[in-house]
């Protein structure tokens, strides 16, 4: 088995792993000659067309009239903005006359004249409390010293209280402080107000009252006077605010 010869020894591996190797190398040659093939047939393909393309152009005849394309896109509405109407001058007016005022300016003469100028007391007796609304008085019936707004005139019970002037009842009510009240109004913003009267009265607002009218008689309703011997509270307003009657009686 030793002296086996050279050519027997090569046979035995070309039988064995010798056959592998040979078949590896016979597939590695038709790939690499497969490969040089595609490579030859791609390079005589790209000879055989121009890289550019062609390179000639056709002139289109200028002379012929194209047909119109239509527009593919959708309508739009165009807004239609509205005529605008050509400025006119502006005229201004002549500055009108200036209006006179028609309201009559009250007239505080003929004001004083509506005041009747005879007055008479309402009753006849001595004044027991004086007007003061600037000066504090002693109050007998509280006690303590105020304003007092009227004068207070002696008189007894059912004494006739008379109207100091003409003009006509206003009101006719009953004061939880001054009794019985009858208010007077003589025109020109006086009034003549009559309080501690009895509850009877002889006249109802609205009625007309001469100068000494009978309007009832004294009676002992003010609780806010009862400190006071019998007698009639007397007030006088002039446009609202409190005066002193002696202006009137003197």
């Amino acid at each position: 088995m030793k002296n086996r010869s050279f050519l027997s020894k090569l046979g035995d591996f070309a039988m064995g792993k010798g056959f592998y190797i040979v078949l590896f190398l016979c597939v590695a040659t038709i790939g690499i000659s497969g490969y040089y093939l595609l490579k030859t047939v791609a390079n005589d393909t790209r000879a055989a067309a121009p890289a550019g393309g062609d390179a000639s152009v056709t002139i289109p005849d200028q002379s012929v009239t194209r047909p119109a394309v239509p527009d593919s896109r959708p309508a739009q509405d165009t807004p239609v903005r509205p005529a605008v109407p050509d400025p006119k001058p502006s005229v201004q007016p002549d500055d009108p006359e200036p209006v006179k005022n028609t309201t009559p300016e009250p007239d505080t003469e003929t004001s004083k004249e509506t005041i009747s100028k005879v007055f008479t007391w309402p009753v006849q007796g001595t004044v027991l409390r004086d007007f003061s609304v600037e000066v504090l008085s002693l109050d007998p019936t509280l006690g303590d010293w105020r304003t007092h707004g009227g004068l207070d005139i002696a008189a007894a019970q059912g004494v006739k209280v008379l109207s100091i002037s003409a003009g006509t009842v206003d009101q006719v009510y009953t004061d939880g402080l001054m009794g019985t009240t009858v208010v007077v109004d003589h025109g020109g913003g006086l009034q003549s107000w009559y309080c501690n009267l009895a509850e009877d009265v002889a006249v109802e607002a609205g009625d007309t009252v001469d100068i000494g009218g009978e309007l009832g008689t004294v009676g002992a309703t003010a609780i806010a006077e009862v400190g006071v011997d019998s007698h009639i509270h007397l007030e006088t307003l002039l446009n609202g605010q409190p005066v002193d009657p002696r202006e009137y009686l003197k």
